[in-house]
């Protein structure tokens, strides 16, 4: 069974910036793509950053040029560097790796929050 387990959640002030991580217990290339998703109270969740297994990047609108999504092979590990941080990033981050494509996700973290305030 694949775990993912994300790490770096923080309370930040805005203008200020955070690194998620996302551990997989399996190799990461093994996946089509993996992402990073967010949920804020009473919205749905939404893909804010995606990488392919080739490498090819994906980003929200809102995160784009703020954000950053990279990978440590060895390490089987995603990264999300965060960079200015907004209050309405405020959210639970969530990792999630495809097995198929990049858009049906099939193993998810248990999630981590952010909380940036103004």
């Amino acid at each position: 069974q694949v775990q993912l387990v994300e790490s770096g959640g923080d309370l930040v002030q805005a203008g200020g910036s955070l690194t998620l991580s996302c551990t997989s217990s399996e190799n990461i290339f093994m996946f089509s793509a993996m992402a990073w998703f967010r949920q804020a109270p009473g919205e749905q969740r939404e893909l804010v950053a995606a990488m392919t297994v080739g490498g090819t990047t994906h980003y929200q609108d809102s995160v784009e040029g703020r954000f950053t999504i990279s990978r440590d092979g060895p390490m089987n590990t995603v990264h999300l560097v965060m960079n200015p941080l907004k209050p309405g990033d405020t959210a639970v981050y969530y990792c999630a790796a495809a097995t198929t494509g990049r858009t049906k996700y099939d193993y998810w973290g248990q999630g981590t929050q952010v909380t940036v305030s103004s």
